[in-house]
């Protein structure tokens, strides 16, 4: 299961819409590890001038990769996400997250990190089994 979801919020879902701030309180709850590695890509992005950030460190455990693609395979988290934080999220491998700006998209650093030469130049032997 991606996300706990609160019986109300359940409820709420089910006769209408919910909120952004309703599903990325859910998100954060539920999905800590990968809230604490996004909102720092967010907030570190903030603190440069730069187009993007990145964390590029491995997880401790499967339990936090798996908050993590949990977190940025699904298109509703992320999106939520990325308009909770104002950014634009890209990922590879199984953990290297970064923030782009959203004035950055489009742009040659986004598009070499997006890159599927950039994937590969992102691979090594002890990330295969990511």
């Amino acid at each position: 299961m991606s996300l706990d979801v609160p019986t109300a919020l359940l409820e709420r879902a089910e006769s209408g819409e919910v909120t952004d701030a309703e599903f990325v309180d859910c998100v954060r709850q539920s999905l800590p590890y990968a809230w604490t590695v996004i909102s720092q890509v967010a907030t570190d992005l903030d603190s440069t001038d730069g187009e993007f950030t990145d964390h590029a460190v491995p997880p401790p455990s499967e339990t936090e990769r798996g908050q993590l693609l949990r977190a940025l395979a699904s298109d509703a988290i992320r999106g939520g996400l990325e308009r909770h934080f104002g950014v634009k999220l890209a990922f590879q491998n199984c953990h290297r997250v970064a923030a782009f700006r959203l004035s950055a998209v489009g742009g040659d650093r986004y598009q070499k990190f997006i890159s599927p030469r950039g994937q590969l130049l992102n691979q090594s032997p002890e990330l295969r089994d990511c």
